[in-house]
């Protein structure tokens, strides 16, 4: 009996169909050369040549088949940044590579946290920019050297975010944690009372205020939660 092999995986620069590539450049003389760059490799095909960042958008409402776009910053009628978000939101499947003479912090992180793929500067030669496009298809993040290092010093800078407990989530206030610790312990509303020197009518609000903090809708699914999530 034969068995049948499993088919190879292709690589996606390897496959047969070109690479489309979208590109999004405001100045004439810049765009005309990217495309001829991009274009003189067999692995692309340019389909979209756009001036702004909203030309590039009306494109792909009327196309979508992109697989990565090379996208300038500063252009007017949409910004590169932008735009960029937009089409994360709109297209998540599609690539967004960066090409820009901005090498500053700010628009690196800006590009970044809008979904940018990859970040290289305009004056690289087009063997880069063919190296950049196939690595960020195989699901690389290709980025010019020094804004290579630039990232990693926004990275390292950054603040460090403490996690929140589970307990802290909730916000119970101290006497809403001291009442729900005296539930804890079986005390009823007149004992809990008693205890902490109020009144019945305010220890009713404060247990109101504890379910509703704890999305819960009676006191065993309070003191249930409260030991899971060490609240006391």
């Amino acid at each position: 009996m034969r068995i049948a092999r499993p088919k190879p995986k292709t690589d996606v620069c390897c496959m047969n169909a070109p690479i489309k590539i979208a590109i999004a450049e405001d100045n004439a003389m810049l765009l005309n050369r990217i495309s001829k760059d991009v274009d003189g490799f067999s692995e692309f095909k340019v389909k979209h040549q756009a001036e702004s960042g909203n030309k590039l958008l009306e494109m792909l409402a009327n196309d979508s088949l992109i697989d990565l776009v090379l996208m300038d910053i500063e252009m007017a009628n949409g910004n590169g940044i932008e735009t960029t978000e937009t089409i994360k939101n709109l297209y998540p499947q599609i690539k967004v590579l960066m090409l820009t003479v901005l090498d500053d912090s700010t628009a690196i992180f800006k590009a970044i946290r809008a979904g940018a793929n990859g970040y290289l500067l305009k004056d690289e030669p087009a063997e880069n920019l063919k190296a950049a496009i196939l690595d960020i298809m195989a699901g690389g993040a290709s980025m010019t050297p020094s804004i290579a290092n630039k990232a990693m010093k926004l990275l390292r800078n950054a603040p460090i975010e403490e996690p929140v407990s589970e307990a802290e989530s909730f916000a119970l206030s101290e006497r809403e944690t001291s009442i729900l610790e005296q539930l804890c312990k079986g005390r009823n509303y007149k004992e809990i009372a008693n205890n902490l020197v109020i009144s019945p009518g305010t220890v009713r609000k404060h247990i109101e205020n504890v379910y509703r903090k704890l999305h819960v809708h009676n006191k065993a699914e309070a003191i249930r939660l409260a030991y899971k999530s060490g609240l006391v």
